[in-house]
């Protein structure tokens, strides 16, 4: 236990840059306190439809404001099994504050667990590049800050929603991996466990890069059947039938109770309307029908229709209907990593089009020149077991994004779960090139970091100031 909180103290020589770091997510997170405290400060019964209905940045949804002010799920449950939970001594302290101040105290609380998640990821991702695939201080510094100069981890660490958490997860996995791969250590049991529950119970998919590490980092020991059945099959188990319990406990009498309101509404309506019709004359009666009929018949048109691959289970969050070559221009290496300009910050379930092309050229310039950099760091760090074991993190959300088309209207939102490979693999091309060639690489990479800062930081605080 001592080693592992070792991990979480902030060294001599990375005092400066963490606390630089942690000054600029406290003016973000200010500026998004001061546009949304006055409609979520005040005390409500029900706080869901406030936080949910009023609070507008991309997609995010700020669940954990509501699950530590009224207890509740909020999250899916098959999807984030454990997020609520490890909320709950939030909600207890959010409840105390309540009854001393007078006002629901959450959008002040939550800012702490997502600036200790950004702070530990920048730090832990610092680490990996200077410990493991060792590069200079002065790379690994730059190359940590443009992780978060990508658009939507920069949002992931200032929004409340999970997706910084995840984070977080995964870069401490990382870490842990690549300091195991270096010294020839394995993972054991425990250790694998509980990477396992914490990650999975954060956001299930990404449980299976635990594993994935495990395996990189074990290799044929994963494979040992007391290591298979006690690290990997139990714990996948029990954390899927405790899925399944919460569901059924939590999240479906809520259902069924919901469908029976509804269901009686609508009876009631339907009765009020047919004696309403009956009051008219023969003439009104049928005019008045005929237009029911067609208000009655006619449903929303639909911007964009979702087509999945299967209308029924976990298949039903599909999509084969959404254009997979203008997503990946657009939102997975575009918006993901630097906001449009039209539309910025806006929801695609709301008023967004899936597709927002750039005004400018030179957006399509910055996006081409980092894919050009990730290509030739890929290739320079191909023999590197770390970076391959990230890839194999990276074509596990490929398939699930693009692949089953799960959030791939949005698959933008889900770049911190990804976005950590592109500085890893540019660390490894410039430490493999020579020196005239790792200076311009260098000079390039902060030229681009740079621009993101200053493009997404400008759009971003536009928007919150509005």
């Amino acid at each position: 236990m001592k080693k592992l909180l070792s991990l979480f103290a902030i060294r001599r020589d990375e005092r400066l840059m963490a606390g630089f770091f942690t000054l600029i997510l406290i003016v973000f997170h200010a500026l998004l306190i001061a546009k949304y405290a006055h409609i979520f400060m005040p005390l409500k019964r029900f706080y869901w439809p406030s936080f949910i209905h009023n609070f507008h940045i991309s997609g995010f949804d700020p669940i954990p404001y509501s699950i530590i002010s009224y207890w509740e799920p909020g999250y899916n449950l098959y999807r984030h099994p454990l997020l609520w939970l490890f909320y709950y001594p939030l909600y207890l302290l959010n409840q105390g504050l309540m009854a001393l101040t007078g006002v629901n105290c959450a959008i002040f609380i939550i800012p702490f667990v997502q600036i200790f998640c950004s702070l530990y990821t920048f730090l832990f991702f610092y680490r990996l590049l200077k410990e493991v695939v060792q590069v200079s201080v002065k790379d690994a510094w730059l190359l940590s800050f443009m992780l978060f100069s990508f658009a939507y981890v920069l949002l992931a660490a200032i929004v409340p929603d999970h997706f910084i958490n995840s984070l977080f997860c995964l870069v401490f996995t990382l870490y842990v991996a690549g300091l195991k791969m270096k010294a020839q250590n394995t993972f054991n049991k425990l250790e694998t466990v509980l990477l396992f529950v914490v990650t999975a119970g954060i956001s299930l998919n990404n449980g299976l890069k635990v594993f994935t590490a495990a395996l990189f980092t074990n290799k044929r020991k994963f494979f040992q059947w007391r290591y298979l059945l006690l690290a990997v099959i139990l714990p996948s188990a029990i954390i899927w039938g405790f899925c399944k319990w919460e569901y059924a406990q939590f999240v479906h009498p809520v259902e069924m109770a919901k469908k029976k309101a509804q269901a009686e509404k609508a009876k009631k309506e339907k009765q009020k309307m047919l004696v309403m019709n009956a009051q008219k004359t023969k003439k009104n009666n049928t005019k008045a029908n005929t237009i029911n009929a067609k208000k009655a018949t006619t449903t929303p048109k639909k911007k964009e229709e979702v087509v999945p691959i299967y209308a029924r289970s976990f298949l039903r969050w599909t999509d084969i209907s959404t254009p997979r070559l203008t997503t990946i221009t657009e939102n997975l290496f575009g918006e993901g990593i630097q906001l449009h300009s039209d539309y910025a910050l806006g929801d695609v379930l709301v008023s967004r089009p899936t597709i927002v092309t750039y005004k400018s050229v030179w957006n399509y310039v910055v996006e081409v020149s980092l894919l050009l950099l990730w290509g030739l760091g890929l290739w320079c760090g191909r023999r590197s077991k770390l970076l391959q074991m990230v890839v194999c993190f990276w074509v596990l959300d490929m398939g699930l994004h693009l692949g089953l088309g799960f959030g791939i209207r949005e698959i933008y939102i889900m770049t911190a779960h990804w976005a950590y490979i592109i500085p890893l693999s540019i660390a490894f091309s410039i430490k493999h090139t020579t020196k005239p060639y790792k200076q311009a690489l260098r000079g390039f990479a902060f030229v681009l970091t740079l621009f993101l800062w200053a493009w997404n930081g400008f759009l971003t605080v536009n928007y919150l100031v509005q």
